[in-house]
């Protein structure tokens, strides 16, 4: 019995980091065929996502709260739940922005990030899968380098599209509001890599 509630927060986790690779291919599809008119709609079902993975953690709280033994330390369950929350969190602040600044036309350097945020989470997802046999994994420390690896990517493309924006753009508003839309965009490999460091951090303390 204690094995099968170890293994409902692990399936948790990877439940929830679902949501934020959902989260990012809805992104890099609306990015990708970009029109205006269906933007609110777009929005709508970007909530959807977001709210569901709310749930699941809330879900996963209240049982955290009824229950004395937990396969690892209830702080970096708590940790862990709120990362990945926080991932499907910025990915939907992206879409918030495009609604607020009004865009009305896709920039090419914000699909390149959306690719990336793609593959972000799906490397994070990867390691999130792999977390459960954190004790014994032989792949898992790979999978958080390759996260890592993804992240500075995401820096490198953040620099060459504000360096692209202040060459290019003449529109003070277009830059303004191009300049926060892309700095969310990098933030959501951040918030990968934050997921990695909380994974990583649990398997210095259980080594």
């Amino acid at each position: 019995m204690a094995r099968k509630k170890e293994d409902n927060y692990f399936t948790t986790f990877v439940e929830l980091v679902q949501y934020s690779c959902d989260a990012a291919v809805l992104l890099n599809e609306i990015i990708n065929d970009f029109k205006v008119e269906e933007l609110e709609i777009k929005m709508k079902e970007m909530h959807e996502i977001e709210h569901a993975g709310d749930k699941g953690r809330h879900a996963m709280v209240k049982k955290l709260a009824r229950e004395f033994i937990t396969p690892i330390e209830r702080e970096d369950i708590i940790a862990l739940g709120d990362a990945i929350d926080n991932v499907t969190d910025t990915i939907e602040d992206v879409l918030l922005r495009f609604y607020m600044f009004n865009i009305t036309e896709m920039h090419e350097d914000a699909i390149k990030m959306a690719a990336l945020i793609v593959q972000c989470c799906e490397a994070l997802k990867e390691a999130v899968a792999e977390f459960a046999n954190f004790r014994k994994s032989q792949s898992l420390h790979q999978l958080i380098v390759e996260i890592n690896r993804l992240e500075e990517e995401g820096d490198a493309l953040f620099v060459k599209a504000m360096r692209n924006l202040f060459i290019n753009e003449k529109d003070p508003i277009r830059i303004l509001a191009w300049r926060e839309t892309l700095d969310y965009m990098e933030k959501c490999c951040d918030a990968c890599e934050e997921v990695s460091e909380v994974i990583e951090s649990v398997m210095m303390k259980n080594s």
